[in-house]
Order: structure tokens, then C-alpha cells, then sequence
């Protein structure tokens, strides 16, 4: 049982390693794409604030779909439950700390599955940082030009 426990926590901490990595690296490429984005695609001269805001958030739904991926694939390697659609569907519930509970982790890695949804929590809380900063930089810089140029651009 200890033993158990030990191999849960190690794969763990892997898993968790690599999905801080692919989160880390996915962020500094979203930011680099949005900067592509906005500086090509401008809306009145401007520099489109909702383009910025739409790409971070689809950048950030790709990069929390593909962690997820990651924890289904190891679910589906190590036999966690039965196939990997229910792997895919148990790592997405659990990753998103829904947790329903009809499917369930096989007894022997339940530390595992609770491992991930602290990673989830975690992935998600870092990509609501990261956009609530996105908008408040797309704002800021906003504010930065109406200050400099004294006009207030139209809306319509």
C-alpha cells in the first residue's frame, strides 16, 4: 500500500512536471502569436483589443485541452479505466475538478487522479491570471494612446 502510494506521488510529480511545462511554454507562445495578431490585423489603425483577448483565449483552451490529452494518454497507458475514451472523459472531469463520479480511477491510482485535479486547479487558476493580465494590458495600452493622442476612439 505504501509502495502504491510512492509510485502514485513519483508519476505524479512527472505528470505535473510536464503539464507546468507545456502550460509555461504554451503561454509564452500565445503571447508571441497574439502579438503577431494584433500588430497585423488592425481595427481602424488600432490595434484590435478583442482580437488580442479572442486569441488569448482559444490559445489558453488549446494549451489546457492539450495537458489534458496528456493526463488521458498516461490514464490509458497505466489502465486507470477501461478505454481511452473513458480516459479522456475521467481526465477532463477530473482535471476541471468537476468530478462527477461515474467513471472512476482503478483503486491503485486514486492518489494519482487527485494529483491531477490539484494540477487542473492550479493550470486553470494560472490561465485566469494570465488572461485577466491579457485585459488589463489590452486596456492599459488603450488608455496609454487616448492619453497620448487626446481622442477617444469612435465605437460604432
Amino acid at each position: 500500500m505504501i509502495q502504491n502510494m510512492f509510485v502514485n506521488l513519483g508519476v505524479g510529480v512527472l505528470m505535473i512536471t510536464f503539464t507546468v511545462a507545456i502550460h509555461a511554454f504554451g503561454i509564452i507562445q500565445i503571447t508571441h502569436i497574439m502579438a503577431w495578431l494584433v500588430d497585423r490585423f488592425r481595427w481602424h489603425g488600432r490595434r484590435s483589443r478583442v482580437l488580442a483577448l479572442i486569441s488569448v483565449v482559444y490559445g489558453i483552451f488549446i494549451v489546457l485541452t492539450i495537458e489534458v490529452w496528456a493526463w488521458a494518454v498516461l490514464y490509458e497507458f497505466l489502465g486507470v479505466v477501461g478505454d481511452f475514451p473513458s480516459a479522456l472523459y475521467f481526465s477532463t472531469v477530473t482535471f476541471s475538478t468537476v468530478g462527477y463520479g461515474d467513471v472512476i480511477a482503478h483503486s491503485d491510482w486514486r492518489l494519482l487522479a487527485a494529483l491531477e485535479g490539484v494540477n487542473g486547479f492550479l493550470m486553470i487558476g494560472w490561465s485566469t491570471a494570465y488572461l485577466v493580465a491579457a485585459g488589463m494590458r489590452s486596456g492599459r495600452s488603450a488608455m496609454v494612446s487616448i492619453a497620448e493622442t487626446g481622442v477617444i476612439p469612435k465605437t460604432d
